[in-house]
């Protein structure tokens, strides 16, 4: 990314059954659009896997609706749910 363009965070919530691939097939799937991810924390809750991304969407090669598209599709597939939030957004709805 270029010095003069800006970032463009937006939040990623993935929630589901732990289970092995799962950060690395969102890593993947980041990489490949070109969206750097500058944050991520994950815990395991009881039995189920919560992680938060924090991603720069600014240089990526998609619009946002493919990269729900491809976030979908991974949801789909390794059965868990998977959000993508614009930061500003994100924080709106969870300030307490």
């Amino acid at each position: 990314m270029s010095a003069e363009q800006a970032s463009q965070i937006c939040i990623v919530t993935v929630t589901g059954e732990d289970k092995v691939g799962i950060v690395a097939r969102l890593a993947t799937a980041m990489a490949r659009a070109n969206i750097n991810i500058v944050d991520i924390n994950q815990k395991i809750l009881e039995e189920t896997f919560v992680m938060t991304m924090a991603v720069d969407i600014a240089a990526s090669t998609l619009a946002m609706s493919q990269i729900k598209k491809r976030l979908d599709k991974v949801a789909r597939e390794m059965a868990l749910n998977i959000t993508i939030q614009d930061e500003n957004i994100f924080k709106a709805m969870h300030r307490v």
